[in-house]
């Protein structure tokens, strides 16, 4: 249910646990707790972009305000202070999220490389499998938990308009890479893809009202140096000037394609939250379109993508051809396709789950500890690339910097994540609650 309200209280005034008192509307949902004791009140979850609230303790008949805090959507409140257990599950979930995505973004860094292997003459032909492959594979699921009661007819009725952006945002973050990537060297593109966190942050203040403390923006600042340090030490330090500042200047708003897609999807399942009365969108209704509309963008981009990598558009049916008999290892083009197509198969795979833990972990926290959690793979997939993985050959050496710069990054994740789930943002004003 939607609802204004002035003060929230307990059922009892004689605890003397905090009690909250929300300030501003929001969209909430009532869960009952289990009565296990006379003083258990409700519990609610925060449905807003950013919900303030603040805190008071009951003294005898007397009320007084202790602090102001913000809370994030889906963010589970107490109504009677009793909310460190589930705040503290809240927290061990993301936790967990973020680590099965750490650990996809790494098997993902080094699959996609291992699947490159076979298909070294056809990576336009990988892209174009993953594109258009999972259209087919995300629908299938779809269609399996709409028949399972998961997926609602609700949830299928959300407007489209949204994914239709989703979908335009990423196939534009995909050409403008592409195209950047083709001048660019390798050293540059680690550098410019900090900017990605950059726009997060930028486009989280803007759009959902996000306000960061200082130790929050120093955590990130840390993160990507970190992640600069450990990439690009040892590298040539002109590589961003010899390639032009137009080429480094279009990466860079290929991440901000990127970033407006994260955030995007975001105030999706805000907005959703809202128009299911307080359930939320099941993810894979959000990566169904998104990747549907993202494929239509891409076969309109076809003649200007395939000019990129290299492929006369006319000669492009014959590449795909070549591409899937080397995917399939058969024929007469089977030649140097070893490893095919378990490799690929593989990195389709895990690039899947690897977008599915990304869009959940995006659901439950926001897009920028979704962002860090995908930029902390960065250094970890360097670190692997030095041991002696199959197909690969000769494994390559560490940078210089490798070890200060996990050590940056390190210590840039402990400080963002320092800051509670529920933080002081704004100053308390007592003259508001009546």
């Amino acid at each position: 249910m939607s609802a204004c309200y002035r003060r929230i209280t307990a059922r009892t005034a004689a605890s003397p646990a905090a009690n909250r008192v929300q300030i501003r509307c929001a969209a909430v949902k009532f869960l009952p707790l289990p009565q296990a004791g006379a003083d258990r009140g409700r519990r609610i979850v925060l449905r807003s972009p950013q919900l303030r609230a603040i805190e008071t303790v009951r003294t005898g008949g007397e009320e007084k305000i202790r602090r102001c805090s913000c809370a994030a959507v889906g963010d589970l409140v107490e109504i009677n202070g009793r909310d460190g257990g589930k705040s503290g599950d809240r927290t061990a979930e993301v936790m967990v999220a973020a680590g099965i995505t750490v650990v996809l973004g790494v098997g993902n860094r080094v699959l996609y490389k291992l699947a490159l292997v076979p298909l070294k003459q056809y990576p336009f032909f990988l892209a174009q499998l993953a594109t258009f492959g999972y259209v087919i594979v995300y629908f299938s699921i779809l269609y399996i938990r709409y028949h399972a009661g998961i997926v609602t007819d609700e949830m299928l009725s959300l407007p489209k308009a949204p994914y239709v952006a989703v979908g335009l945002l990423e196939a534009l973050g995909a050409a403008s890479g592409m195209a950047a990537a083709a001048i660019l060297s390798g050293a540059a593109i680690p550098i410019l893809s900090q900017s990605f966190l950059v726009w997060q942050l930028i486009l989280s203040y803007i759009f959902l009202g996000r306000r960061y403390r200082f130790n929050q923006l120093i955590g990130c600042f840390l993160v990507a140096v970190g992640v600069i340090v450990t990439v690009a030490s040892g590298s040539s330090t002109g590589s961003l000037v010899e390639a032009g500042l137009f080429w480094s200047l279009l990466m860079i708003v290929s991440f901000l394609f990127q970033a407006a897609d994260t955030v995007l999807k975001e105030i999706i399942f805000l907005n959703a939250a809202k128009q299911l009365k307080g359930l939320t969108v099941d993810l894979f209704v959000v990566n169904s379109y998104g990747s549907a509309f993202q494929a239509l963008f891409i076969c309109l981009l076809l003649p200007f993508l395939s000019k990129l990598w290299g492929i006369p558009f006319y000669q492009l049916p014959n590449y795909l051809k070549d591409g899937a008999a080397c995917f399939l290892n058969c024929g007469t083009i089977s030649s140097g396709c070893d490893g095919a197509p378990l490799l690929p198969l593989l990195f389709v795979i895990v690039n899947m789950g690897y977008n599915v833990s990304l869009l959940r972990l995006l659901k439950i926290s926001s897009a920028v500890v979704s962002c860090l959690a995908s930029t902390v793979s960065v250094p970890i997939s360097v670190f692997l690339f030095t041991l002696p993985l199959p197909y690969l050959g000769v494994a390559s050496s560490l940078p210089p910097g490798f070890i200060s710069g996990a050590v940056v990054l390190l210590l840039g994740m402990l400080i963002y994540a320092s800051t509670p789930l529920l933080d002081p943002c704004v100053a308390p004003q007592p003259s508001s609650v009546d």
